[in-house]
Formats: C-alpha cells, structure tokens, sequence
C-alpha cells in the first residue's frame, strides 16, 4: 500500500511546521484537507472556483484550527477508505467496516432478501422515501434515510453509481471515438452475489456516518475561512508554489486568501 507520505513534498510539510511551531505530518495534512474539502458546504462555498481543475484548499494560520480540523478528519479518512486508514479504536476508529449505531444501521430483513437466483438478478436500484426502504431488484434494505440515498460526490448519486456496475446489464455508450470496451468487460456474474450485499451494506453505513459529521465539518470551514490563513507567498515550496492559488470567493472576503491546488 502507498506510503501518504510519498504524495507529499517534504519541503511543504517543513514549511508548515515551521509555521505552526509544531511538527505536521503526512496524515495530519492528508486528514487536514479532507476535513476542509469532503463535504456540501465546501463545494457550495467555492462552485465558482471549483469549475476550474484542481483542488484548492484554505490553509489555517493557527495551529490549534488545524489540529482541530485533523483530529474529527481522521474519522473521515478513516470512513472514505472503509476503516482501513487512520485506524485507532480508541477513538472509535477500529480497522474494520465503518458502522452507524444498531437502531440506525441499515439491514436486510428476512422479507427483503435479495435474491441470488440468476433470472431474479436486479436491473434496477430505487427508493422508497415513505418507508426508507432502498430497492434492490426483488429484495430491499430497511433504515435508509433519504440523505444517503441522495448523496453524491462531483454530481454522481453515490449508490446509483455504485450499483450501475454491479447490475444485470452494464453497458456503457460509446461517444465519438472513444475505443469499444474489451470484451474481457463481457466476463461477469450471472446472479447477484453475496458480497455484492456486504459492499453495498458499508456503503450505506459509510455514507450516514459521513452525513453526521457534515455539521462539524461545515462549521470548521467556516472558522478557518473567517480566520487567519497562511499566504500563498508564505508557502515558497517547491512542486507546491506552482500550484498555489487564491479562490475568486475568497478574495472578495479577504485581501489575502491564500490556498494550495
């Protein structure tokens, strides 16, 4: 498995440091930035600067604001890999599948049984808002709250494209020039498989734990946003200064407002 640290110049870590008075780590800057950027209000805040390529973050001149941030971002590190990164079950984090107390845990009750039989393999994944049901061909899955079934990352609903390669047919158009498939793609279960059900259980799991800390998540944001940052011309990094820029957002809120892509 990739090391984090091998993704992030060291200049850039030392440069932090230096800022902070306090040692900052690959992890601490990984679960740093997916506090600030993995959830709604990010987005929202920055859509116009998001139109353009390339992640742009707001960096927190205070020490504290950015160890705050880490320290509930672990707990989304930890989701988004399905508890196999920023492990410490102390903390709740155990290396294992993430799971949202038992009264709010989605199950699959006897009477939605999916079926494994190849005739009955599903084709299509829809919702049931008045029950919190999410259907699943024949069989569905109980406790699903409207917010997981309508999640999405970059304007994809989470779960439709996550089923859309697990459903009876698979095909994808082919536009302008693109090469067909390879016809290895053909190669694929003819019925629904168990561990289909399993994936698609720490999913949903995942997804209403992250939606519980999208309140934390979006009141951090605006503390460090509203705070000092560190300046682009602060951050005279190699591989990191040619890719610092400000947000048009933020520069109509503060006169220096400084982020790394």
């Amino acid at each position: 498995m990739m090391s984090l640290s091998s993704n992030v110049p060291v200049k850039l870590l030392q440069t932090l440091s230096e800022n902070y008075g306090n040692s900052v780590s690959s992890e601490d800057l990984v679960a740093y930035v997916a506090g600030v950027a993995a959830h709604p209000e990010y987005t929202s805040r920055f859509a116009h600067d998001l139109s353009t390529p390339g992640l742009r973050i707001p960096i927190t001149a205070s020490y504290d604001m950015f160890s705050a941030v880490a320290s509930i971002s672990r707990t989304v590190v930890w989701l988004h890999t399905f508890g196999e990164r920023m492990v410490d079950p102390e903390h709740g984090r155990p290396a294992q599948p993430p799971r949202l107390p038992v009264e709010r845990r989605p199950a699959i009750p006897k009477a939605g049984a999916i079926s494994q039989v190849p005739e009955d393999m599903p084709d299509l994944i829809d919702y049931d808002a008045g029950k919190q049901h999410l259907l699943v061909g024949h069989g569905f899955i109980e406790n699903v709250t409207p917010e997981m079934w309508a999640y999405d990352v970059s304007g994809k609903q989470v779960l439709l494209q996550w089923f859309s390669y697990r459903k009876r047919k698979r095909e994808r158009p082919i536009i302008g020039d693109r090469r067909r498939p390879s016809a290895l793609g053909d190669i694929q279960p003819d019925h629904w498989l168990p561990e289909y059900t399993t994936e698609l259980l720490n999913v949903l799991n995942v997804l209403g734990l992250l939606l519980d800390l999208e309140p934390q998540q979006a009141e951090l944001l605006e503390r460090v946003c509203s705070g000092p940052l560190i300046s682009a011309k602060d951050l005279p990094v190699s591989h990191v200064a040619d890719h610092v820029s400000e947000p048009k957002q933020l520069k109509k809120d503060r006169s220096t407002a400084p982020l790394f892509a």
